[in-house]
């Protein structure tokens, strides 16, 4: 992803001769002509945003047009179709991001009502909106979340048709469970990242006494970090794989090599703007880390926890280093669930075994070389690594 497309998101503030993001644009005077101030659409997401928190703008994301498209808002669904960047951008910019303001704690509000029970749906949503003026074509980038369209004040909202809420949710939102207990039961029920990450966001998870709206980039990381630590604690009961092992994948211009060591859990991520000398890195050893991710942040959970579905699956556990390429092909931001899908193709694909570290280092040495670095600057670095090497284990003093 080009740094200046990412601060600029098709402002024109670089020198391309061609802005790709303004390519976009072509559907501005369809959109600026058709627009209203009242319509009746699907809503197909809510959106809480972080600043002046605790008093938070909370938002429906609609468009004016009935269509139950789905792709309007799953990446299941865009993974699945192939969609290309350009494909997915067009997609958002129809969803229209009705808004209002709102207290964490601020329930007792018509507006509210409307919002809680849409972001229990786990289908698009009938729905009659008024704004308080016809929306104007806007693209709207943030770093964890996939971009949308416009945002305009909200004055009015009613649901036109039941909404469907899947049982096994519903039962959960209504028994007295901790969020983070939810969202593990809802996980292992199949439900996936996209729908937990709306209705924690939405404050319907949790103990009555503490529900409140969580910020959606907030709640991306947390349904990451909660789904990831349980399956943590599950696969330390399990044994460390038997070799070396090396993955590789990529999505939308994230590339990933994945080392994987015959030790106990452990993780370290690299990630690096290619060209760039400086990387991002954070860390955690077998008991985790008490502090959030701060450079390498959402990316940080989500690649995680795709490394960790891999180790559920296999009954294994590892020491991992996880190093990220992201390259221009990735020219505009799209949302953590990239990372999440980068790192599952990876692991979806057939390990490359190894009998010696080694030979798996001699190995990942020449497939960090076509991105133009040495692994030895990403291993000098590396906090695991260096632990490796020095730190003695029981099976050296047989």
């Amino acid at each position: 992803m080009s740094e200046l497309c990412f601060r600029c998101a098709g402002k024109g503030k670089c020198d391309r001769p061609v802005c790709i993001l303004k390519e976009h644009l072509h559907i501005r005077k369809s959109f600026n002509e058709n627009s209203k101030k009242d319509f009746s659409g699907e809503n197909y997401n809510v959106f809480v945003g972080h600043y002046g928190y605790p008093n938070v703008n909370v938002g429906l994301l609609n468009t004016d047009i009935n269509t139950k498209d789905e792709t309007l808002d799953d990446p299941r669904e865009w993974v699945s179709h192939r969609f290309d960047i350009n494909d997915i951008i067009q997609k958002r910019s129809m969803l229209i991001n009705s808004n209002f303001k709102s207290n964490i704690r601020g329930f007792n509000d018509r507006l509210m009502d409307v919002f809680s029970e849409v972001s229990l749906s786990d289908r698009p949503v009938d729905t009659e909106i008024s704004l308080n003026k016809k929306p104007q074509f806007k693209l709207v980038f943030h770093n964890e979340l996939s971009p949308h369209g416009p945002k305009v004040e909200l004055e009015k909202a009613r649901i036109t048709e039941n909404v469907h809420v899947p049982k096994k949710v519903d039962s959960v939102i209504n028994d007295e469970l901790k969020a983070t207990e939810s969202l593990n039961i809802l996980h292992e029920k199949g439900f996936d990242n996209h729908y937990l990450t709306k209705i924690l966001s939405s404050g319907n998870l949790g103990l009555d006494t503490n529900k409140k709206l969580v910020p959606t980039r907030w709640s991306i990381t947390a349904v990451d970090d909660t789904v990831g630590k349980n399956i943590i604690a599950e696969i330390k009961e399990h044994k460390s794989i038997d070799n070396y092992q090396v993955y590789t994948g990529d999505y939308f211009g994230n590339y990933y090599i994945i080392l994987m060591y015959p030790e106990v859990w452990s993780y370290e991520l690299f990630e690096t703007m290619i060209g760039n000398k400086d990387s991002s890195h954070d860390f955690e050893k077998y008991y985790g880390r008490k502090d959030y991710a701060t450079e390498t942040v959402g990316g940080y959970y989500a690649a995680r926890l795709s490394i960790l579905e891999r180790l559920q699956v296999m009954k294994r556990q590892s020491t991992v280093l996880a190093l990220r390429f992201v390259s221009d092909e990735y020219w505009a931001p799209l949302g953590v669930w990239v990372v999440r899908q980068a790192v599952k193709n990876a692991m979806n694909n057939q390990s490359i075994n190894f009998n010696t570290k080694e030979d798996m280092i001699k190995y990942a040495t020449e497939y960090v070389k076509r991105f133009g670095y040495e692994l030895d600057g990403f291993l000098d670095k590396s906090v695991l690594h260096k632990e490796m090497n020095t730190q003695l284990r029981i099976k050296d003093y047989l």
